[in-house]
């Protein structure tokens, strides 16, 4: 056991350590990936809360999102997450247009039946990409209050060659819109975010998948727009860390505001781990 222990301590055991937990935080769970199994809830037509939509990222399941729903649900709020079909019907894979106008017509359906007026959404990954787009470009900005995304590519990411790299360009038109070359990334920071619905992009500066520059909004892509950033923790620990979690809640119910006048980056750079 002593050997064990000492072995942990060598620069070996230390390397090996920090690669494992540097995965483990930026890939997360097979059960990200693997079946979305999640139990289907529609806390719509309850009493309670406001409303979240949840969106998860590229290749995920719903069950990406589980911590995070749970989290939200035990504070009162009203969560409802879609199955995105997609490669298998398991994957997320379909294209972001495709996926927003999904979205859009089930949330409408939803809002129709309930008597419901509004709804926050957060995305991760692609799915703060998919939100975006939703809000900008599909008629979103009916019922959007707040968008958050987490670890979202808003000027598209290199990883997507990872992906071209694994043959996955040829089974999904999403992974093309995730390059920061594509006709679709260049559109979307073309356009302008609706200026009476909030863009908060939560990012960190240990992300491996969508670097942290990657996610920094600017002033030309809304009136009401910020940057949150944090650091020692990778893309899918966005979605599981508590800390970020309490970041969420105070954009949720305080929406601080930038005094500066522009949108947050270092000013407003928070600490989740030492």
């Amino acid at each position: 056991m002593q050997g064990m222990a000492g072995l942990k301590d060598t620069l070996p055991g230390r390397v090996a350590r920090g690669i494992t937990n540097a995965v483990a935080g930026n890939v997360g769970a097979l059960r990200y990936y693997v079946g979305d199994v999640s139990e289907r809830r529609d806390d719509f037509g309850e009493p309670g809360g406001e409303a979240v939509l949840l969106i998860q990222g590229f290749f995920q399941t719903r069950q990406a999102m589980a911590t995070l729903e749970e989290r939200l649900r035990a504070d009162g709020y009203r969560v409802v997450s879609f199955h995105m079909g997609g490669l298998l019907n398991n994957f997320n894979t379909r294209s972001i247009p495709t996926l927003a106008n999904m979205i859009d017509l089930k949330v409408r359906r939803l809002l129709e039946r309930t008597g419901a007026r509004d709804l926050h959404i957060i995305g991760h990954s692609m799915g703060g990409l998919i939100a975006r787009y939703l809000v900008q470009e599909q008629g979103g900005a009916d019922y959007a209050r707040t968008v958050i995304t987490l670890g979202s590519p808003h000027h598209g990411t290199g990883m997507a060659a990872v992906g071209a790299g694994l043959g996955l360009l040829f089974v999904s038109r999403a992974l093309w819109q995730l390059f920061p070359v594509s006709p679709f990334v260049q559109d979307l920071k073309r356009g302008t975010f609706p200026a009476h619905v909030r863009l908060v992009s939560v990012y960190s500066k240990h992300d491996l998948v969508c670097t942290w520059e990657r996610s920094v909004l600017t002033p030309g892509d809304g009136e009401d727009v910020r940057n949150v950033a944090v650091t020692r923790l990778g893309h899918m620990g966005l979605v599981e860390d508590p800390y970020v979690y309490g970041l969420i809640l105070r954009e949720l119910k305080e929406r601080p505001l930038d005094t500066s006048g522009g949108p947050f980056a270092a000013l407003d750079e928070e600490v989740t781990r030492r």
